[in-house]
């Protein structure tokens, strides 16, 4: 007779009636009798072994009752039973199939038992040249019949076991399809917002940058440093005002070096999280972190952190526009 179960089948299974509900050794013996039909039942060697390497392996766990170990499942055996409920799925069919293969080893040989029967019968009743007596061949035809009755019924059981199974494994692989389609929808519908995001933090990005290196990024200014002086930019709006706010490059005569561009791609290693407020702390995160390292690498003079200032003062009164309610 080929094995049961298949390598590492049996494994699974006692995983799945521990799942079910605590259990001892002997209850998971009686509990894989009864799912075979009593045509098979493991014998203590080989489900106590088992038990002890699930247990080993951090998948089940015990506690004694009544001097008996009671088993368990883990949460990594259920993480486990999770990850191969299809497989499981397929051991459920295999199980079934088992019992029909069972039960038709039995019909053999009850078949070669009622017929050893019968040529016995009839070479005792040639050898002894008497008839056999009515009893007994009455005897003999009904234990036949309850044979016969017995492996009809077992062969029925076997194939609605059969049949449930496959059903089952068939509702399992559609599960999995619908599941990993939905996974693929989700995974599209993320990538879209990420998209989304990331358009929409674009605008502010470049502003942000702009405003850091002392302009709108593409507009063009003059002034003085006491003088009155104006700024045109993308967004149309012109302004006036006094001082180096308003200026979007340094005042040639005073011999300080023109504001660099700002940098085309800056922080775009920053993922969209899908929430444009968490996203903008981000962006002002690493702005703040940007600064803190060019101090650091540079230093600070009175005349860089009045200067510093008012970019600061630029972009913050930019900014607010941006964010604020549109006109």
């Amino acid at each position: 007779m080929p094995p049961v179960f298949a390598h590492g089948r049996l494994r699974l299974y006692l995983l799945k009636l521990l799942d079910e509900a605590p259990r001892h050794g002997y209850e998971v013996i009686r509990l894989l009798e009864e799912r075979f039909q009593g045509l098979y039942a493991p014998s203590a060697g080989t489900v106590y072994p088992r038990l002890a390497k699930l247990e080993a392996e951090g998948l089940v766990t015990y506690a004694t009752e009544g001097g008996r170990k009671v088993y368990s499942i883990t949460e990594a055996g259920r993480a486990e039973l999770a990850d191969r409920r299809g497989e499981l799925a397929d051991l459920e069919l295999e199980i079934r199939e088992s019992v029909s293969e069972l039960a038709a080893e039995i019909r053999d040989d009850v078949r070669g038992a009622a017929g050893a029967l019968r040529r016995e019968m009839r070479a005792a009743a040639s050898a002894s040249a008497t008839p056999v007596e009515d009893a007994s061949w009455a005897a003999a035809k009904e234990e036949l019949r309850k044979a016969r009755q017995e492996w009809k019924e077992q062969a029925r059981r076997a194939k609605d076991e059969s049949r449930r199974a496959r059903e089952e494994a068939q509702a399992a692989r559609r599960q999995a399809k619908e599941a990993q389609e939905r996974a693929r929808e989700e995974v599209m519908r993320i990538a879209s917002q990420f998209q989304e995001q990331f358009a929409k933090s674009g605008g502010m990005l470049g502003n942000l940058a702009g405003s850091w290196l002392g302009g709108s990024g593409a507009g063009t200014g003059t002034g003085t440093g006491t003088g009155t002086g104006t700024s045109t930019g993308t967004d149309t709006n012109t302004g006036t005002g006094t001082g180096k706010a308003a200026t979007t490059a340094a005042d040639p005569a005073s011999g300080a070096a023109p504001s660099a561009p700002a940098a085309p791609h800056w922080a775009e290693d920053l993922v969209s999280t899908g929430d444009p407020a968490r996203d903008l702390d981000r962006l002002l995160d690493r702005f703040r972190d940007d600064v803190r390292d060019a101090a650091r690498d540079h230093g600070v003079t009175p005349a860089g952190l009045a200067e510093a200032r008012a970019h600061l003062a630029a972009a913050a009164d930019r900014l607010a526009r941006t964010l604020g309610p549109r006109r």
